[in-house]
Protein backbone atom coordinates (compact mmCIF):
# COMPACT_ATOMS: atom_id res chain seq x y z
CA UNK A 1 0.00 0.00 0.00
CA UNK A 2 2.96 2.54 1.07
CA UNK A 3 4.93 1.80 -2.37
CA UNK A 4 1.25 2.39 -4.46
CA UNK A 5 1.47 5.81 -2.09
CA UNK A 6 4.64 6.69 -3.10
CA UNK A 7 4.46 5.90 -6.76
CA UNK A 8 1.61 7.77 -7.15
CA UNK A 9 3.47 11.00 -5.44
CA UNK A 10 6.29 10.27 -7.69
CA UNK A 11 3.82 10.15 -10.87
CA UNK A 12 2.20 13.75 -9.49
CA UNK A 13 5.62 15.11 -8.89
CA UNK A 14 7.10 14.11 -12.70
CA UNK A 15 3.40 15.52 -14.13
CA UNK A 16 4.15 19.05 -12.01
CA UNK A 17 7.81 19.05 -13.49
CA UNK A 18 5.97 18.75 -17.15
CA UNK A 19 3.07 21.36 -16.52
CA UNK A 20 5.36 23.68 -14.55
CA UNK A 21 8.16 23.51 -17.83
CA UNK A 22 5.27 23.51 -20.25
CA UNK A 23 2.06 24.45 -18.64
CA UNK A 24 2.64 28.43 -18.76
CA UNK A 25 3.49 28.83 -22.15
CA UNK A 26 0.81 26.20 -23.46
CA UNK A 27 -2.01 27.45 -21.29
CA UNK A 28 -0.81 31.21 -23.02
CA UNK A 29 -0.85 29.70 -26.62
CA UNK A 30 -3.82 27.81 -26.04
CA UNK A 31 -5.92 31.29 -24.90
CA UNK A 32 -4.74 33.15 -27.85
CA UNK A 33 -5.23 30.31 -30.12
CA UNK A 34 -9.50 30.06 -28.86
CA UNK A 35 -9.23 34.03 -29.38
CA UNK A 36 -8.50 33.59 -33.12
CA UNK A 37 -10.01 30.62 -34.10
CA UNK A 38 -13.42 30.95 -31.89
CA UNK A 39 -14.12 34.37 -33.49
CA UNK A 40 -12.73 33.31 -36.72
CA UNK A 41 -15.54 30.30 -36.55
CA UNK A 42 -17.93 32.76 -35.36
CA UNK A 43 -17.15 34.82 -38.30
CA UNK A 44 -17.39 32.21 -40.93
CA UNK A 45 -21.07 31.26 -39.18
CA UNK A 46 -22.25 35.17 -39.18
CA UNK A 47 -20.98 35.98 -42.84
CA UNK A 48 -22.78 32.91 -43.99
CA UNK A 49 -25.97 33.34 -42.70
CA UNK A 50 -25.96 36.80 -44.25
CA UNK A 51 -24.24 35.49 -47.71
CA UNK A 52 -27.63 33.43 -47.44
CA UNK A 53 -29.74 35.67 -47.60
CA UNK A 54 -28.36 38.11 -50.22
CA UNK A 55 -28.13 34.95 -52.89
CA UNK A 56 -31.45 34.87 -52.49
CA UNK A 57 -31.93 38.67 -52.95
CA UNK A 58 -29.12 39.31 -55.45
CA UNK A 59 -31.08 36.24 -57.43
CA UNK A 60 -33.95 38.79 -57.74
CA UNK A 61 -31.93 41.71 -58.17
CA UNK A 62 -28.11 41.75 -58.97
CA UNK A 63 -27.89 45.36 -58.84
CA UNK A 64 -27.82 44.77 -55.22
CA UNK A 65 -24.69 43.12 -55.16
CA UNK A 66 -22.58 45.63 -53.23
CA UNK A 67 -24.86 46.89 -50.80
CA UNK A 68 -25.18 43.05 -50.19
CA UNK A 69 -21.71 42.90 -50.10
CA UNK A 70 -21.38 44.87 -47.26
CA UNK A 71 -23.64 43.82 -45.02
CA UNK A 72 -22.39 40.33 -45.73
CA UNK A 73 -18.73 41.23 -44.77
CA UNK A 74 -19.64 43.15 -41.51
CA UNK A 75 -20.08 39.97 -39.10
CA UNK A 76 -16.28 39.44 -40.60
CA UNK A 77 -14.92 41.81 -38.33
CA UNK A 78 -14.87 39.71 -35.68
CA UNK A 79 -12.46 36.95 -37.09
CA UNK A 80 -9.87 39.94 -37.81
CA UNK A 81 -10.16 41.01 -33.92
CA UNK A 82 -9.15 37.29 -32.54
CA UNK A 83 -6.46 37.43 -35.12
CA UNK A 84 -5.03 40.96 -33.35
CA UNK A 85 -5.85 39.41 -29.84
CA UNK A 86 -3.75 36.35 -31.24
CA UNK A 87 -0.86 38.21 -32.64
CA UNK A 88 -0.64 40.58 -29.70
CA UNK A 89 -0.46 37.89 -26.73
CA UNK A 90 2.13 36.36 -28.76
CA UNK A 91 4.23 39.32 -29.15
CA UNK A 92 3.81 40.11 -25.24
CA UNK A 93 4.79 36.59 -24.84
CA UNK A 94 7.79 37.04 -26.21
CA UNK A 95 7.56 34.10 -28.65
CA UNK A 96 8.83 36.65 -31.58
CA UNK A 97 12.02 37.02 -30.13
CA UNK A 98 12.74 33.59 -31.38
CA UNK A 99 13.04 31.76 -28.14
CA UNK A 100 10.55 30.04 -26.18
CA UNK A 101 9.75 32.12 -23.24
CA UNK A 102 9.63 30.76 -20.32
CA UNK A 103 6.10 31.32 -18.65
CA UNK A 104 4.98 30.59 -15.25
CA UNK A 105 1.59 28.61 -14.92
CA UNK A 106 0.22 31.74 -13.40
CA UNK A 107 1.11 33.75 -15.92
CA UNK A 108 -0.02 31.68 -18.57
CA UNK A 109 -3.62 31.08 -17.02
CA UNK A 110 -3.28 34.87 -16.87
CA UNK A 111 -2.77 34.90 -20.97
CA UNK A 112 -5.55 32.55 -21.21
CA UNK A 113 -8.02 34.52 -19.11
CA UNK A 114 -7.46 37.30 -21.21
CA UNK A 115 -8.10 36.14 -24.40
CA UNK A 116 -11.28 34.78 -23.44
CA UNK A 117 -13.31 37.82 -23.96
CA UNK A 118 -12.17 37.72 -27.79
CA UNK A 119 -13.02 34.26 -27.71
CA UNK A 120 -16.50 34.17 -26.31
CA UNK A 121 -17.31 37.64 -27.40
CA UNK A 122 -16.04 37.27 -30.87
CA UNK A 123 -17.93 33.53 -31.79
CA UNK A 124 -21.29 34.80 -29.88
CA UNK A 125 -21.33 38.27 -31.54
CA UNK A 126 -20.08 37.46 -35.08
CA UNK A 127 -23.16 34.65 -35.47
CA UNK A 128 -25.54 37.59 -33.83
CA UNK A 129 -24.25 39.63 -35.95
CA UNK A 130 -25.01 37.74 -38.81
CA UNK A 131 -28.44 37.07 -38.06
CA UNK A 132 -28.71 41.04 -38.21
CA UNK A 133 -26.90 41.17 -40.94
CA UNK A 134 -29.93 38.76 -42.72
CA UNK A 135 -32.59 41.28 -41.66
CA UNK A 136 -31.03 43.66 -42.96
CA UNK A 137 -30.97 42.24 -46.39
CA UNK A 138 -34.66 41.41 -46.15
CA UNK A 139 -34.74 45.52 -45.36
CA UNK A 140 -32.89 46.00 -48.72
CA UNK A 141 -34.99 43.93 -50.84
CA UNK A 142 -38.71 45.67 -49.42
CA UNK A 143 -37.38 48.75 -48.81
CA UNK A 144 -34.05 49.57 -50.98
CA UNK A 145 -33.79 53.83 -50.19
CA UNK A 146 -33.63 52.49 -45.90
CA UNK A 147 -30.83 49.99 -46.41
CA UNK A 148 -28.55 51.76 -43.76
CA UNK A 149 -31.18 51.62 -41.34
CA UNK A 150 -30.59 47.86 -41.47
CA UNK A 151 -26.50 49.33 -41.42
CA UNK A 152 -27.04 50.91 -37.93
CA UNK A 153 -28.56 47.61 -36.37
CA UNK A 154 -25.33 45.53 -37.63
CA UNK A 155 -22.89 48.29 -35.82
CA UNK A 156 -24.86 47.69 -32.81
CA UNK A 157 -23.77 44.19 -32.26
CA UNK A 158 -20.67 45.13 -33.33
CA UNK A 159 -20.12 47.63 -30.56
CA UNK A 160 -19.63 44.40 -27.84
CA UNK A 161 -17.23 42.73 -30.27
CA UNK A 162 -15.52 45.96 -29.71
CA UNK A 163 -15.68 45.65 -26.10
CA UNK A 164 -14.37 41.96 -26.06
CA UNK A 165 -11.64 43.21 -27.90
CA UNK A 166 -10.55 46.06 -26.00
CA UNK A 167 -11.52 43.68 -22.30
CA UNK A 168 -8.55 41.13 -23.92
CA UNK A 169 -6.09 44.15 -24.86
CA UNK A 170 -6.02 46.04 -21.85
CA UNK A 171 -5.71 42.39 -19.89
CA UNK A 172 -3.04 41.16 -22.09
CA UNK A 173 -1.22 44.62 -21.71
CA UNK A 174 -1.60 44.57 -17.79
CA UNK A 175 0.42 41.05 -17.77
CA UNK A 176 3.71 41.86 -15.59
CA UNK A 177 6.82 39.98 -17.92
Amino acid sequence: MESMDMNQLVALQQSLTFLGSIGGLALALLGAGLAAVLSGIGSAKGTGIAGEAGTGLLCEDPSKFGKVMILQVIPGTQGLYGLVVWFFAVFRMGLLSGTLPDLTIAQGMQYFVACLPMALGGLFSAIAQGRVAAGSINILAKKPDDWSKGMVLCITVEFYAILSLLASMLMIINISA
